[in-house]
């Protein structure tokens, strides 16, 4: 199928928007009003979608690129490591700090073993299941945002958000899945890499 020139680097583009929207994403979470956490809330939104609709794109089109293969993953690590990093500063009883040491050890130790395998004349393909863990962490970070933007909203809505957040269980548990699922994946590219040759564009 033919594509044209600017087309096959649309879903590049929606990958680089998504790392350069993450900076002010992690301001806007520092301001405490509706506004801010609204904010946040919407270019987080956008950036998840960015992630899927890449994808999308680029299988549309039929481009792939090693430059898309590694800009991808990257984009993911930084939009989700950034989010739980600045919400374990300002909600420590929601996002603990180990939960994001794990995932971000996890996600060095992957990263590593990519280079390794790469410098061999191979790429290492993304699993499915870590696809999924992918989004199973946008979804836990979606909830924190939206339960924060609702704290900033009238009683009882205000009310239940902050017993979600501050008295319930249920942040702990989505985590603790959360991270569960994460580590289980990391192993995943250990155990049973996926490995083809470099295709270069």
């Amino acid at each position: 199928m033919y594509t044209s020139a600017g087309f096959r680097y649309i879903p590049n583009v929606l990958t680089v928007a998504r790392i350069l929207v993450t900076p002010l994403l992690l301001l806007l979470l520092t301001v405490p009003s509706q506004a801010g956490q609204a904010s946040a809330l919407a270019l987080f939104v956008l950036a998840s979608l960015s992630d899927y609709y890449d994808g999308v794109l680029a299988r549309r089109f039929q481009v792939r690129s090693r430059l898309g293969q590694y800009l991808d993953p990257l984009a993911d690590k930084i939009l989700v490591l950034g989010t739980f990093a600045m919400l374990a500063l300002q909600e420590p009883t929601i996002v603990p700090w180990w939960a994001v040491v794990l995932i971000a050890v996890r996600d060095g130790a992957v990263t590593a073993l990519r280079s390794w395998v790469e410098a061999g004349g191979t790429t290492l393909q993304t699993h499915r299941a870590a696809k999924a863990k992918t989004m199973l962490q946008l979804a836990f970070l979606f909830g924190v945002l939206v339960l924060r933007t609702a704290t900033h909203l009238a009683p009882p809505v205000r009310d239940w958000a902050l017993w979600v957040l501050q008295d319930s269980a249920l942040p702990g548990v989505a985590l603790a899945i959360v991270v569960g699922v994460t580590l289980a994946t990391g192993m995943l590219y250990f155990v049973a890499p996926t490995e083809e040759h470099v295709e270069t564009e």
